[in-house]
């Protein structure tokens, strides 16, 4: 655990260890840059200009980001195709219901929990005007070891067993600082955990030592699609057979910091059934483009393209027969629960500290009891959202089914998520309605945990 020690002196940007990255933006970059620090200077105003470069700001972000997945670096491939790949062992069952993190697990989460406030929360809101997470945030990520949580210990990662429930702390500890930040620093996790989980040998060695390197790749997990009343477990995305690989044809929406991915993880139908595969972005007719959204801003979303897109048979990912796919979709939908939880946990205490300090009619409001109950209901649904959410995490870890816990759990964290987004901006009044304050962004935030899935990994 000496990368968790030494990641404590990481937990602010631009520490002095910084990992080797794509330190420069490209063309497309600084177009759209230069086009958002114009639209924010008042000369605009005095010129009349403010709705023709507002026009252009949303055309740049919309168009020109496509075929920024063109370019990439190439992994050398190694390993048997046929051998299965090592696997994490999952954690020991004690016999009881017991929730307590190892001491690694708690150590890291002190880390992750000192980041998310001093580095994350500050950055927010520049983050989600931007709609992109800051290089100094992302290169903190990495030397912390967050794409390699769930990385077997022999391949180089973190932990010697299983660790979803380390994970989803990581995760609620990550989302209590923003959790479109938390995505986007998530996100080459997702990917990472996911090739460990189910790769074969080959897969392994051919992809997982860039992630325990110091060249990190910017990888995504793609298994959402832009269309009405989307089931996950039904992609519209197809891959067909094709000689001794594969065709894949469709579109994936809120792909994590998809403009910038060098791997993704794209969920398509195989023969009628859902199937996993691992996909480069310089493969020929993969095309990303910007995807706006409501909340989660900073994760960079897009979409991704794929334009009969061939890969060849070492690039299927697990089983064939779904049982992968949909192992997947409940270990993303974990990690949702764990990003409502922390997002959750922001509302309350900020909501706890206004309502304490806010007067009227020479009184804290505190003080009315209308505002005590609502104050008091977000920490009881808190806790339920919690309390569901690390029973299935613990099951998850122990290798045991926890298709059960994971579906309540998803319920449980849309449905009280939601309400105490909307519950935070109402006890702040008018101020919940402003960007003065986080509320109203932790609100929009939580509505996406009832329509993504994907983009994280426990």
């Amino acid at each position: 655990m000496s990368l968790i020690r030494s990641a404590k002196n990481a937990v602010t940007p631009g520490g002095r260890h910084g990992v080797s990255r794509r330190e420069s933006r490209d063309a497309i970059g600084h177009a759209v840059s230069a086009l958002n620090t114009f639209a924010q200077s008042n000369l605009i105003d005095r010129l009349g200009m403010r709705k023709t470069s507002e026009q252009a700001v949303y055309q740049a972000t919309k168009s020109g980001f496509k075929a920024a997945g063109a370019a990439g670096r190439t992994f050398s491939r190694s390993g048997s195709g046929e051998k299965q790949g090592a696997r994490v062992p999952g954690a020991p069952k004690k016999g009881v219901f017991d929730l307590t993190p190892t001491e690694d697990e708690q150590s890291l989460v002190e880390v992750v929990a000192d980041f998310a406030t001093e580095a994350l929360r500050p950055a927010a809101a520049e983050a989600n005007e931007t709609c992109e997470a800051p290089d100094e945030i992302l290169r903190s990520s990495l030397e912390m070891g967050l794409p390699i949580l769930g990385v077997p210990e022999d391949l180089g990662g973190i932990f010697g067993e299983r660790s979803a429930m380390g994970a989803t702390l990581v995760h609620e500890a990550l989302a209590k600082g923003d959790m479109g930040l938390a995505l986007a620093v998530l996100a080459p996790g997702a990917v990472s955990t996911a090739i460990s989980l189910w790769g074969t040998e080959e897969q392994q060695q051919t992809y997982l030592p860039a992630f325990t390197g110091d060249a990190v790749p910017s990888a995504a997990l793609a298994l959402s699609e832009p269309t009405v009343l989307f089931d996950p477990l039904k992609p519209g995305t197809k891959a067909t057979r094709d000689g001794s690989g594969y065709v894949l044809s469709g579109v994936k929406s809120a792909v994590v910091r998809g403009a910038t991915a060098e791997l993704f993880i794209v969920g398509a139908e195989l023969e009628g059934k859902p199937a996993l595969f691992i996909v480069e972005s310089s493969a020929e007719g993969v095309r990303v483009e910007a995807d706006p959204s409501m909340g989660v801003r900073a994760a960079g979303l897009t979409r991704l393209h794929l334009t009969g897109v061939r890969v060849g048979s070492e690039s299927l990912l697990g089983e064939t027969d779904g049982t992968t796919y949909v192992e997947a979709v409940r270990l993303a939908r974990l990690g949702w629960c764990a990003l409502a939880i922390g997002t959750g946990q922001a509302v309350l205490d900020y909501v706890t500290d206004y309502v304490k300090t806010r007067e009227a009619f020479g009184e804290p409001i505190s003080h009315r009891q209308a505002v005590a109950f609502m104050v008091a209901n977000i920490a009881i649904e808190l806790q339920g959202m919690r309390l569901v959410t690390y029973r299935a995490a613990s099951r998850a870890a122990r290798g045991e089914d926890f298709a059960r816990e994971v579906a309540l759990a998803r319920r449980i964290c849309t449905d009280k998520g939601m309400q105490i987004g909307l519950d935070g901006v109402q006890l702040l009044g008018g101020h919940g309605f402003v960007k003065e304050h986080p509320v109203e962004r932790w609100y929009r935030d939580l509505r996406a945990v009832g329509v993504m899935e994907g983009g994280v990994l426990v």
